[in-house]
């Protein structure tokens, strides 16, 4: 049997296609006679609502925008992953933008996502990003966001984080038991939430091994490992210190990469000369010369987490007074690289 549509009703009872969709949706400008009239001959029969046309009526668009640094970096194609996963189950579609480290990207992304109607915002900040109004104006007008990995600490909502503290811990005090005494921390832009945090899980690990914390030996990159000249430029300066390090630990993918590229062009050995220990999700990094010692982060569960909090927003709005911080924990994976001396 075909479904009754909002025309059929009009048809039969000779009246306007406005007139019966204002009835249904018990309008006031409708009289009350019409209305009944209306309602019975709908109930008798069996009339339901289009469900696109619904979704446009409740502007609910059932998808997700994603706003992540870049897709080519092992840790948040992990975490799309996760959020797919979970999104897809939930009957959610989910859009995806990169924001490359752009606040004007970042800020053009949100626009764009925003005008296409989506549910809710999952988003990790560029490395430029300082201002954050464009996220706190939409979240005034009640647009759900939730943040993860680099997220902001003035924005009250659902945040979803790895333990950067203690996995920067575990990392120091590991390159500290292999007999590493001058370790160099190079780092993405202070003001994001994971090198603030990387950094005082690193100073930390040296103040209880009663090593001194040297800001010369902290080198903090703008861009993040993205530009080759920047990686070039910040061992350069390590290299030139009166004692250069014998350790570094790096605080992201493509610091890790860049700093064990810019070693080996310069002919320093890995581990003997300079250990390294890096922050990263790479899949290959057992394939690496050598092989690479690596925090990792359980980016696919922090997707999955995440998304599940902002559908939770969207679909119980009134219901999320207390807004979560999840910190899951990371891993050592002890390869060759910061071989014990």
């Amino acid at each position: 049997m075909e479904a009754i549509t909002i025309k059929d009703i009009a048809k039969a009872l000779n009246l306007s296609t406005s007139t019966v969709s204002r009835a249904l949706r018990n309008s006031y400008e409708i009289n009350p006679e019409t209305k009944k009239l209306v309602m019975e001959y709908a109930e008798r029969m069996n009339y339901r609502p289009n469900p696109i046309a619904l979704s446009l009526k409740d502007s609910k668009s059932k998808s997700i925008g994603v706003i992540i640094p870049e897709i080519a970096n092992h840790f948040f194609s992990q975490l799309i992953n996760g959020i797919e996963s979970i999104a897809y189950n939930l009957g959610y579609h989910v859009v995806i933008f990169q924001s490359h480290d752009s606040y004007e990207r970042e800020v053009a992304n949100t626009n764009y996502l925003v005008s296409r109607k989506v549910d809710g915002l999952l988003v990790s900040l560029a490395s430029l990003t300082t201002d954050l109004f464009h996220f706190q104006d939409l979240m005034e007008r009640g647009l759900p966001i939730v943040f993860l990995d680099r997220v902001p600490k003035e924005i009250e909502t659902h945040k979803v984080v790895a333990d950067n503290f203690a996995g920067a811990y575990e990392a120091t005090k590991h390159l500290i038991q292999s007999g590493r005494k001058r370790i160099a921390h190079l780092t993405s832009p202070i003001y994001l939430s994971n090198t603030t945090e990387r950094l005082a899980g690193y100073k930390q690990a040296l103040e209880d091994h009663q090593l001194p914390f040297d800001e010369s030996y902290v080198k903090y990159c703008h861009y993040g490992g993205k530009i080759v000249s920047e990686n070039e430029a910040a061992i350069q300066e390590m290299l030139s210190l009166p004692e250069p390090p014998d350790a570094i630990f790096t605080a992201s993918d493509k610091l890790t990469t860049g700093c064990m590229a810019v070693l080996q062009q310069k002919k320093i050995r890995i581990p003997d000369e300079i250990a390294i220990v890096g922050f990263t999700n790479i899949g290959v990094a057992d394939l690496l010369n050598p092989p690479l010692t690596a925090v990792v982060q359980p980016a696919m569960d922090m997707g999955q987490q995440a998304v599940e909090l902002l559908i939770r927003l969207i679909e119980h709005p009134q219901k999320n007074a207390e807004f979560e911080i999840r910190s899951l924990k990371t891993s050592l994976i002890i390869r060759q690289s910061s071989g014990h001396s």
